[in-house]
């Protein structure tokens, strides 16, 4: 047994050790080198991401809607890293400005912020700003941007997209369509709510109240209930109203005119076939009318046996 171990000895004993090339410790100092730079970067933009969130969080427990400077909007919406989602509004609401879409299109934005600020579902993960004309007009020189108000969701990665601005021309700036945008963008859910609008109420109690009273003086003579020409002229009111799109105007909440902020010039009418402002309700109920009673004239000038003179004239 023991002549038979002697050559494995020996075999063992005339090995020699193997020593890695001298070359290689430097490489490998420098891949651990770098291993801890990284890691010491990836700890860094964690430390750096966390103070960003903790700063918006604050922010957003003081007002749902915060607004920025240039500096502010390089800091927490340009420059990385960045986990979350930022709805901006881009606005003028200076006195001077005269803009009075801005001020129209800010109570609804404020009215969604507050919505989302003070419901369960509130997180770090959706934020809403503003950036005003005259406090950040770097920013709007940066985006080129000419025109406000302006609605945009610049998403958690990567540069916004087309779909990142919002239609305002087309849409409107109703609460409920932005956070229907804000959904398709973000996948997060706002259920919008309104403060309580006593306003409508009251005009019902009050008209009740009027017609009520009318009834009541006149209850032993009723017979203008049954007068065909003042329910006529009742239906064609009602008419007007939904024919001029005044439905459309209390569904989308459009601004009654725009101005240009860059000459001043009023536009009455809207350039897109896919919206409109109030004031061309307006004018298309006019016309309406208009023509309607037109109508009734040529009616009454062919079927009357009056005076020709006046029949002319109708």
């Amino acid at each position: 047994m023991g002549a038979r171990g002697a050559p494995s000895r020996r075999r063992q004993a005339g090995r020699r050790p193997r020593y890695l090339p001298t070359g290689s410790f430097p490489f490998l100092l420098l891949l651990l080198l770098l291993c801890i730079q990284l890691g010491g970067g990836q700890k860094k933009k964690e430390n750096l991401l966390a103070e960003k969130v903790e700063q918006l969080m604050e922010w957003s427990s003081r007002r749902s809607i915060f607004r920025m400077n240039g500096d502010k909007f390089r800091k927490f919406i340009k420059t990385p890293p960045r986990n979350y989602s930022m709805i901006v509004m881009f606005t003028a609401l200076q006195p001077q400005r005269q803009c009075s879409v801005c001020r129209q299109a800010n109570e609804e934005y404020q009215i969604l912020a507050n919505s989302w600020r003070y419901s369960s579902a509130f997180c770090n993960k959706l934020f809403f700003s503003m950036v005003d004309y005259d406090e950040g007009t770097d920013v709007f020189q940066q985006l080129n941007m000419n025109s406000a108000p302006t609605f945009m969701h610049f998403p958690p990665k990567g540069r916004p997209k087309r779909a990142d601005t919002f239609d305002l021309q087309r849409i409107g700036f109703a609460a409920e369509q932005l956070a229907k945008w804000i959904a398709d963008r973000t996948d997060v859910h706002i259920r919008v709510f309104r403060p309580p609008n006593y306003s409508g109420t009251i005009a019902l109690a009050l008209l009740v109240s009027l017609v009520g009273g009318l009834l009541y003086l006149r209850r032993n003579n009723l017979e203008f209930i049954y007068n065909k020409t003042g329910w006529a002229m009742v239906s064609l009111c009602i008419v007007f109203a939904m024919t001029s799109g005044q439905m459309w105007n209390h569904i989308r909440g459009p601004p009654y005119a725009h101005k240009n902020p860059h000459n001043g010039q009023v536009s009455y009418i809207h350039g897109s076939s896919q919206a409109q402002f109030v004031a061309e309700s307006h004018i298309i109920l006019l016309l309406n009318a208009a023509i309607t009673m037109g109508m009734v004239l040529l009616n009454e000038a062919a079927t009357s046996k009056g005076d020709v003179g006046k029949r002319r004239t109708f």
